[in-house]
């Protein structure tokens, strides 16, 4: 058996980029896991399970949501509420920092993917991305978990080792100070990596590191390269990737 790590961005209504999944799509994705009996892992028994430490015969999947877009709170975290799922969000600490500046609507229009990033450009991140007030509340659902997507979002395998240890320290200490509880976890920004910003992730004090490489999850993988599966904007081809693989014990990747 092998566990899919599930990867979004923005659940919104914006149909046609590659990142966002429409959320009567994303709801009914919940559906169909919760109806087939696929219990969704935290991150801390994704780990367990990577070392040995849960059986390797469940059904499980882990939903993983990148970049902590403000979108996440108005459509995934009733859905989650709804069938009683977990999820992880890697949070980019720099702009809740920003965003907590201006304060989150969460009933005003949701942009799109594009719009977001000028908005986010032009220090308008209270628009678009989660603030702490939202990431506590989220957190303390005791559905959702927040790990570290880094300070800024750069591109890790560009940066030089000081550069480096700013990103996925300072974003850990960040972390650790605002949500009061250990975070042992990284996510790549862009899938961007080298051995240099393993080490340098090792240093910090992560235990796990979770990237863009497609493929799913056995026990035995190196935890510092963790893959995920990016998830469609489809009900087919969550039934043919996800749910026919999972009851097949994702034998292929």
């Amino acid at each position: 058996m092998a566990i899919p790590v599930l990867m979004y961005h923005h659940i919104n209504v914006h149909k046609g980029d590659i990142v966002t999944v429409r959320p009567e799509i994303f709801k009914e994705q919940m559906k169909l896991l919760k109806a087939a009996g696929i219990k969704t892992l935290k991150a801390d028994e994704l780990i367990s399970y990577i070392k040995g430490g849960i059986t390797a015969d469940i059904k499980a999947a882990v939903l993983t949501f990148d970049d902590g877009w403000l979108d996440n709170h108005i459509n995934v975290l009733p859905v989650l509420k709804e069938y009683d799922l977990n999820a992880v969000i890697f949070i980019i600490t720099d702009r809740a920092e920003e965003a907590g500046a201006g304060g989150n609507d969460t009933q005003g229009r949701i942009p799109t993917h594009e719009e977001s990033k000028k908005l986010i450009a032009g220090g308008d991140s209270f628009r678009v991305a989660l603030d702490w007030k939202l990431i506590k509340e989220m957190s303390e659902t005791g559905l959702v978990e927040f790990y570290s997507h880094t300070k800024s979002h750069r591109r890790c395998a560009e940066l030089s080792v000081a550069e480096l240890a700013e990103e996925l320290k300072g974003s850990k200490e960040v972390m650790e100070q605002r949500l009061q509880r250990p975070c042992p976890y990284l996510c790549w920004p862009y899938g961007s990596y080298n051995e240099t910003s393993i080490e340098i992730a090792k240093e910090a004090g992560y235990s796990a590191l979770f990237t863009v490489d497609h493929g799913v999850v056995r026990t035995g993988d190196d935890p510092f390269s963790i893959k995920r599966i990016d998830v469609q904007d489809s009900i087919s081809w969550f039934r043919e990737t996800v749910l026919s693989s999972n009851r097949q014990g994702f034998s292929d990747e």
